[in-house]
């Protein structure tokens, strides 16, 4: 089933320390229901892109945006079908944490 884009690109905003362990995560969804299924692609995530300098990633049917700064990592997630550009203009990440 084919879905239309939409407005609500954003899946997910997470924060992770260098060591990938959450400081803030916020699903808008219900692709993860659980903590532990949300910890497990945390983890899945931060083991694909902490050692690359690209910003976007293609993971588990999920287009990944991201950014490190220093020994953070900021992640926003939205659907396969949406353009990793919307996404990525997404760059105001107060307003992505209310």
């Amino acid at each position: 089933m084919r879905t239309e884009p939409s407005l609500y690109t954003v899946k997910a905003v997470l924060i992770l320390d260098n060591d990938g362990e959450r400081l803030y995560a916020k699903y808008y969804d219900g692709t993860y229901p659980s903590v532990k299924e949300q910890k497990a692609f945390e983890k899945n995530i931060f083991s694909k892109t902490h050692r690359t300098d690209s910003e976007i990633a293609l993971l588990e049917g999920l287009t990944v945006v991201y950014k490190s700064n220093i020994d953070l990592f900021f992640y926003v997630i939205g659907s396969s079908q949406e353009n990793e550009v919307i996404i990525l203009e997404r760059r105001d990440w107060k307003q992505l944490m209310h």
